[in-house]
């Protein structure tokens, strides 16, 4: 097979290895370059294996559709390589990296040959075989799928994002509920009225979850329904539950000082997960770091959840003054190392400094995982 990847970040370089260790030919086309625009690239290209971050409506990628190539997301080739694993995938707006490494714990507590990919950092195309994959599916992944099928498939939520880059919350929720083609049992929100086995957070679950707030007991009643479709015992469910601590960057205590903690929540990348950080600390005086690049989000919903506790919000990025415009007292910082200096200033003995965005990170940083790493060095170099 000759195929051409388009795309060389983390999965585009991973899926080019893997091609090549199997013995196919290999195009690389990477964005940086300048090259995506060279159609001669396809002359006797099989597929095109496309990166997540690679729009369907970029040239090389319509030319490839109108010459019959078939293109492929990286998870597409990532399922194909592995014919003989189960999978887990799961999707939806928030949660999804919480949810695929609890039920990886969960997994491994009951003795599963398991292994946690996908857009939770490791690449599908990287993986040796195993006996069972659980994967985090983005929209951008989700596009390109043919032959993916999941023995359990999971929907967590769905609220507007990427309208950047779907045009619609249509489209994006179309591309996110491609999660269920092929699937073997589905995993829904009780309330979203799809088919399938029903969740919600008040669920009686095997064991209460270390992690805080109303939106992670939902992350757990969803992983506790997937694990029971997976045929996992309620004890070793319990033993995940209990034993899970939570990932970088989301609610993620990086310090404290003077008795003000400083949590990361730099993966709260839209307003609906910066909403849920908010009502995982509606109790307690709140210092809100917020701010970073558009994703066309209408940032009113997160002005209604700014409740009184609230002693102080602190804008930074792109989207600072249409975020002062809804948020009103907010103080315009402009970069990050500014805004927790000024926050860390506002803050007292009992109170939380939360970075928690609402925006993307591609203005100030690389991605959400370098400001919430820049987020942790400031705290650390705080007197």
């Amino acid at each position: 097979m000759k195929a051409l990847v388009y795309g060389l970040a983390r999965s585009g370089r991973s899926s080019a290895e893997r091609l090549r260790e199997r013995g196919d030919d290999v195009v690389l086309v990477d964005r940086t370059l300048g090259n995506e625009d060279d159609l001669s690239l396809l002359e006797g290209v099989d597929a095109v294996v496309k990166s997540p971050g690679v729009p369907g409506e970029a040239p090389l990628v319509e030319a490839a559709r109108r010459r019959g190539i078939e293109v492929w997301s990286e998870v597409e080739l990532g399922f194909r390589l592995l014919p003989r694993a189960r999978f887990v995938g799961v999707t939806g707006t928030n949660g999804k990296t919480t949810t695929v490494e609890l039920l990886g714990a969960i997994f491994r507590a009951a003795g599963r040959d398991v292994a946690v990919a996908g857009n939770v950092g490791t690449p599908l195309t990287s993986l040796e075989p195993v006996d069972w994959v659980v994967c985090e599916l983005s929209s951008f992944q989700l596009e390109d799928v043919h032959e993916l099928a999941c023995d359990v498939a999971v929907l967590l939520n769905l609220e507007p994002d990427h309208l950047d880059r779907h045009g619609s919350f249509e489209a994006y929720r179309d591309a996110k509920l491609r999660i269920f083609e092929r699937a073997r049992a589905k995993i829904v929100p009780a309330a979203s009225g799809l088919d399938g086995i029903g969740f919600s957070g008040a669920d009686e679950l095997p064991a209460e979850p270390l992690l805080r707030g109303d939106h992670n007991r939902e992350n757990a009643a969803a992983a506790t329904a997937a694990a029971r479709a997976a045929g996992i015992s309620d004890e070793h469910i319990a033993v995940g539950l209990r034993t899970f601590p939570g990932v970088a960057h989301r609610l993620e205590l990086v310090g404290e000082r003077g008795g003000v903690r400083f949590v990361n929540d730099s993966k709260a990348t839209n307003v609906a997960a910066a909403r849920r950080a908010l009502a995982a600390y509606g109790d307690e005086p709140v210092h809100l770091i917020a701010g970073g690049s558009g994703k066309g989000e209408d940032f009113s919903p997160l002005a209604e959840s700014v409740g009184a506790n609230v002693r102080s919000v602190h804008l930074i990025g792109a989207e600072a003054e249409r975020l002062a415009a809804a948020l009103r007292a907010a103080h315009v910082d402009g970069d990050l190392a500014s805004a927790v200096a000024h926050a860390a200033a506002e803050a007292g003995h009992g109170d939380v400094v939360l970075l928690s965005p609402a925006c993307a990170s591609f203005d100030q940083f690389a991605n959400f995982e370098e400001r919430g790493d820049a987020f942790r060095d400031l705290v650390a170099g705080l007197d």
